[in-house]
């Protein structure tokens, strides 16, 4: 009887991959077309004559509306299951792509970046179609199918489109027709791979459960001492981290003169790193060091790249010429008969003093930046659960999740006016001022990691996770 239980228990912790395999294909594919645009939307708003706060609207328009709507899609697919919401978003994704690609003026490129973001519940649902998918000892296992489909959807998706603008003389509409072809493509495998995987008795049952509002989970989260200091190091480190993403296309524009090709390459270059951190090294350095003091070396690691990229020198690429960029821009904006040169407000580099040095420094300064920014998120979300009652693990990940999503949504405004207003490298040199003080702020108030875990009382955990019941 033994030999069969162990046998069973085996059988129920092995991950079904043909049960996933669609889940993670039509994911991969959906990123494919989100990496395609991403590091080429700052450039593809250049070309229409925005300024860096423009641009910083834009870029917070898709994370803004991902972070209103994702809850909202959420409980549909908890009400109406997971095959219906995600073909209806990836319609609306679909739709933003094309619009991104007509786009003539800068308000069609605005409202192609809200309907994306109101249909971004993409991956969310995708995640819950995983959670349906496993059981409790394979669920870490499912979900990290998402993670791996996002590193390969990153080094993947930004060489496509170096690929693309190389042999179109950078014109930035082209890999948003190809993203939007992607698109479709996981529209059409949704269609006709993917298979419904919330049961009806896990629907009933799924909407049984009450939790309260958003807002009042991270207010409550945020209040609980033993919470409060990770949810802050979440937030601001996103905060940093997410700006850095969003401003590097207009920075090494600016610094090095480099053009869309040319940061799609820088892009695969963090892609690969990213990939070796997370599948390869990840695992290794949290049980040789520890979550607590991953995170420390990720905010000192985060913060020296950035600050040595705020210090590049502004040396312009060996090809790089003035006119042929503001030419390409011309080319995809068609502005007609105005001269572009009036409307491009990003400063550029002028000709001459060209050579290598400012395009390795910036490359050098990203390796730093790429270890650190990888290595510190999956750190709290481990030492959360670890300092968390198993029960209540998915509550406060998800207050954890919502913060960083703010924090995407707020960074690219923060700064766009930081970039405007303090120059080109006040982003880079503020961020990582602002990540040494919280290094030296979170080494002095987080509890150590080495100890017992301080386990929650019931009413605190109910107070997290948003349960209503009297204790008393």
């Amino acid at each position: 009887m033994s030999h069969g239980g162990s046998s069973n228990s085996k059988t129920a912790a092995k991950l079904d991959f043909k049960k996933v395999l669609p889940i993670f294909v039509i994911v991969l594919v959906d990123l494919m077309g989100l990496t395609l645009i991403l590091p080429l939307l700052p450039l593809y708003t250049t070309a229409f004559g925005a300024n860096a706060l423009t641009i910083g609207i834009i870029a917070a328009a898709f994370p803004t509306m991902q972070f209103l709507a994702s809850p909202i899609l959420g409980s549909l697919s908890d009400r109406f299951g997971r095959k219906p919401v995600l073909v209806i978003s990836q319609i609306g994704t679909f739709i933003g792509f094309l619009m991104l690609g007509f786009a003539n003026a800068l308000p069609l490129l605005l409202l192609s970046r809200v309907i994306d973001g109101i249909s971004g519940a993409n991956i969310v649902t995708a995640q819950a179609a995983i959670t349906d998918s496993t059981t409790d000892e394979n669920r870490a296992q499912g979900l990290g199918l998402i993670g791996a489909a996002f590193g390969i959807g990153f080094v993947i998706g930004p060489a496509i489109s170096g690929v693309a603008l190389a042999l179109t003389g950078n014109d930035y509409r082209v890999p948003a027709f190809m993203a939007a072809a992607f698109s479709f493509m996981s529209i059409m495998l949704t269609l006709f791979w993917f298979d419904e995987t919330l049961s009806d008795e896990n629907r009933a049952k799924q909407l049984k459960t009450k939790k309260a509002p958003l807002p009042t989970r991270i207010y409550r989260a945020l209040t609980n001492p033993l919470l409060s200091i990770l949810m802050i190091l979440m937030f601001v480190q996103q905060l940093v981290f997410g700006g850095f993403e969003q401003l590097l296309p207009l920075f090494t524009l600016s610094r090095i003169g480099l053009d869309g090709a040319g940061n799609a390459v820088m892009f695969v270059f963090m892609g690969v790193i990213i990939v070796a951190v997370q599948g390869r090294y990840m695992g290794v350095l949290s049980r040789k060091f520890g979550e607590q003091n991953l995170i420390y070396g990720g905010l000192a690691l985060l913060a020296l790249g950035l600050i040595m990229a705020s210090l590049a020198p502004q040396i312009p690429v060996n090809w790089y010429e003035r006119e042929a960029l503001i030419a390409s821009f011309e080319g995809t904006a068609a502005l007609g008969s105005e001269s572009v040169a009036q409307e491009i407000n990003i400063p550029l580099p002028e000709n001459g003093n060209n050579g290598w040095l400012g395009l390795a420094w910036v490359y050098l300064a990203m390796i730093p930046a790429s270890i650190g920014g990888t290595i510190i998120s999956p750190s709290i979300n481990s030492l959360l659960t670890r300092r968390t009652d198993p029960a209540e693990a998915g509550s406060v990940l998800g207050v954890s999740s919502s913060l960083y999503s703010a924090a995407n949504a707020i960074t690219p405004l923060i700064g766009g006016v930081i970039f405007q207003f303090l120059g080109v490298s006040a982003p880079f040199m503020i961020g990582g001022i602002i990540l040494l003080i919280m290094l030296a702020v979170a080494t002095q108030t987080l509890p150590n990691s080495d100890k017992p875990k301080l386990d929650l009382s019931a009413q605190e955990l109910a107070v997290i996770s948003g349960d209503d019941r009297d204790f008393s």
